[in-house]
């Protein structure tokens, strides 16, 4: 207030001297021609005042303009003080000098309005904010929702970059005679229905509105299915990056948020890994909803429960959290969302894979904690198992967890056949599996040992020594498939075909007839390599291929010990390892005959009554039990 009064009195006493600068020009007007030489000081004087005028002037609208500053964003309190001086010293009686040239007086004036502009980048540059709500608190002081829409527009301005980015769009409007303005992201918003909206709302005249303008909005005059109320910015900030539009009314502590979200997104095709001869050829995309629509068409179920949260403070990405409430174990559902809620991130950009570090560990355990399919019928299958699933929004794969060993041994081909040619493509994929493992490492045994090979096997061995040993050998072309496998991702279609061609022929051919590789080193790896192709999931395969150069290595360098020790190891690394409290190895340690029985044999369906009790699931029937007639004929 004594700013205020002080900076009154000096703008009328410029005031005044501008009126007496004026007065004693109209009467020195005779005189200009005279005193052409320069010898009167009148319009010098008058010039001086003018400019001392400007200068207050000037003065006067950055002093109202720091105060709104210091009002709205809290500046430092040494403000006013170091103004009041400079006041003060304007106040003071203003010595006789040469007037200053214009350009100075410009730059003069350019400073003074600057100089609030340079407060607030200074006080863009040092906000600290680590979320959303500090960011909002720390420009308007609370995370309420303002009455007056430039209060919102200005927050909006350095909140989340509004002017500064082209797809945020503020479009403010007039309806019913009350301001009102649409926060969207135009690349999120569907065009057609805020243009509905937008339109049902020009036709308002305020005899429409009652007095509660908010709730005639909201109840009456948006035409549109999911909409709620909002009561913080910050909320509603995160509503609109997620693709929803938030509607402002002016004179309203409230805002209506609309779900107006249109996400661009692909075609449910088919999913390249987990292809089947004979199935549903739809697989999830990037989009979570579309994800959730696939499972929900499969699983009609009231019980199907979907939670939803976000994780990370700036990417704020969906999870969500699904299982059937009535068959799940409500304890590991209360484990995994425990976990969610904990995890502390900037964001999970890559999505799945993030997450799962973040929520199941594993650290440098090569082999999968959970299972990843692509496929939505899978998915249904483990959630009436009594699974507990996790979608993440930009993902086009799902997490099933727990899950065991053998569960990514299966293959939904398996279950599209008939019980006995099922298990039949079950057990070649198991032989394929246990080939991409031991194949390699019990040949090189055989080799370096041949005591060990019964009569029949005389014929295994190379038949003429190579320029490399046999280690180096296995090596080299281990590494030369994982570049192949490499180069075959990053390279275009119509050239993968040539390429294979330079690897099988070129490579290949060449480097047995110049003596560097063994036929049968080539042949072995590339059986190998096949089986680790036929593992369903792909995560497997890659964890079986390191168990793979760890026994050659040590069979290369411990012999038969070596072999022994090194596949002790395994069994007892995956016997240990568990998925969320529930036993990798299992139905096979701790064993368990009929579920054992059931993952060798694929079983008709309905001899398969009950489920899985790895889940330890509320309800394990199948099928509802049949009730005997009351009356027996």
């Amino acid at each position: 207030m004594e700013a205020g009064d002080e900076l009154g009195k000096s703008g009328q006493q410029q005031e005044d001297s501008a009126d007496a600068g004026s007065e004693g020009q109209a009467a020195d007007d005779s005189q200009q021609a005279a005193d052409n030489s320069g010898d009167s000081a009148a319009p010098g004087d008058q010039e001086q005042d003018t400019e001392a005028s400007d200068e207050l002037g000037a003065q006067t609208e950055d002093k109202s303009h720091k105060g709104f500053f210091a009002r709205l964003f809290g500046d430092d309190e040494e403000e006013p003080e170091n103004e009041e001086d400079e006041l003060g010293r304007n106040s003071l009686p203003r010595q006789p000098e040469k007037p200053a040239p214009k350009k100075a007086k410009s730059k003069q004036g350019a400073d003074s309005a600057s100089k609030p502009q340079d407060l607030l980048q200074q006080k863009r540059d040092n906000e600290r904010s680590d979320s959303l709500e500090e960011s909002i608190k720390y420009w308007q002081g609370h995370d309420k929702i303002s009455p007056v829409l430039e209060d919102n527009h200005r927050t909006l301005t350095e909140v989340m970059g509004l002017g500064s980015s082209f797809d945020i769009v503020f479009r403010e409007m007039s309806f019913a005679g009350r301001r009102a303005a649409l926060l969207c992201i135009s690349g999120f918003a569907k065009d057609t229905i805020i243009d509905e909206i937008l339109k049902r709302l020009t036709y308002l005249t305020p005899d429409n509105l009652s007095t509660d303008v908010f709730a005639s909005f909201m109840s009456e005059y948006i035409p549109h299915v999911q909409v709620e109320k909002g009561e913080l910015l910050s909320e509603s900030i995160n509503k609109v990056l997620s693709g929803m539009s938030v509607f402002f009314i002016e004179g309203e502590t409230q805002v209506i948020i609309m779900d107006t979200r249109s996400y661009p997104s692909r075609s449910p095709d088919e999913p390249t890994i987990e292809r089947v001869v004979r199935g549903a050829r739809d697989g999830f995309t990037e989009t979570l909803l579309s994800n959730i629509a696939l499972v929900r068409r499969r699983i009609r179920d009231p019980g199907l429960k979907l939670e939803m949260h976000q994780i990370g403070r700036r990417t704020r990405t969906d999870v969500c959290l699904a299982y059937i409430d009535d068959i799940v174990d409500k304890t590991q559902v209360q484990a995994v969302t425990d976990k969610l809620k904990s995890v502390n991130l900037d964001g999970i950009p890559l999505a799945d894979k993030q997450l799962e570090e973040a929520i199941v560990g594993g650290g440098w355990n090569p082999y999968p904690l959970v299972r990843y399919s692509e496929r939505p019928d899978i998915v249904a299958s483990h959630l009436l198992e009594g699974r507990v699933v996790v979608f993440v929004d930009t993902s086009p794969s799902v997490m099933v967890l727990p899950t065991t060993f053998f569960d990514l041994c299966q293959h939904a081909e398996e279950n599209r056949q008939t019980p006995f040619m099922g298990s039949y493509l079950r057990w070649v994929r198991f032989l394929g599996i246990f080939a991409s493992m031991f194949l390699l490492p019990l040949w090189m045994l055989m080799v370096l040992h041949p005591e060990l090979k019964p009569p029949m096997l005389d014929f295994i061995g190379p038949q003429k020594s190579a320029n490399l040993p046999l280690i180096a050998q296995f090596l080299i072309v281990e590494l030369g498939v994982d570049l192949l496998r490499m180069a075959a991702v990053h390279t275009p279609t119509p050239l993968g075909s040539a390429m294979g061609l330079i690897a099988a022929i070129l490579v290949g051919d060449i480097a047995v007839q110049t003596g560097l590789f063994v036929n049968e080193v080539v042949l072995y790896m590339a059986v190998a390599s096949i089986g680790m192709f036929a593992t369903p999931s792909y995560e497997l395969g890659l964890a079986n291929r390191i168990v793979r150069l760890g026994l050659l290595l040590a069979v290369a360098a411990f012999g038969i010990p070596g072999f022994m020790i090194g596949t002790t190891l395994l069994v007892v690394l995956l016997t240990t390892h568990r998925s969320y409290n529930s036993p990798y190895m299992w139905p096979f340690i701790p064993f368990n005959a009929k579920a054992m029985a059931e993952i060798l044999l694929r079983q008709p369906v309905l001899s398969s009554k009950t489920r899985p009790s790895f889940n330890k699931t509320r309800d394990n029937t199948r099928m509802a039990p049949v009730k005997e007639d009351e009356h027996k004929s």
